[in-house]
């Protein structure tokens, strides 16, 4: 059983820059695909990327291209979302989530393991 626990969020004006990290315990991380997701109120939870198990792969959402990063460091059992030019629009609970099936997919159903969030506020 994969525990996953995401860290990083916080308060940050447009433009500027977090990183959030996702830290996994219980299973053999290099083994699963890892994907970041965020969510409103009000609104479904929506793909942010997704990064295969050895991280030569990546996927991103528009909204997320050209200016977030994802990586993972398997020996660190940690995943990490790099946000730069950060916006209003970006605020969001963001949570990791995982899956021993190689996919890439937006379908939360799909990821067997997720965090318990982690709040990212981005004020104007």
């Amino acid at each position: 059983q994969v525990h996953l626990a995401e860290s990083g969020g916080g308060l940050v004006q447009a433009g500027g820059s977090l990183r959030l990290s996702c830290a996994a315990s219980g299973g053999t991380f290099s083994t699963y695909y890892a994907a970041w997701f965020r969510q409103v109120p009000g609104k479904e939870r929506e793909l942010v990327g997704v990064i295969s198990r050895s991280g030569s792969n990546k996927i991103y959402a528009d909204s997320a291209k050209g200016r977030f990063t994802i990586s993972r460091d398997n020996a660190k059992n940690t995943m990490y979302l790099q946000m730069n030019s950060l916006k209003p629009e970006d605020t969001a609970v963001y949570y990791c989530a995982g899956t021993p099936t190689a996919y890439m997919g937006t379908l939360e159903a799909y990821y067997d393991y997720w965090g318990q969030g982690t709040q990212v506020t981005v004020s104007s």
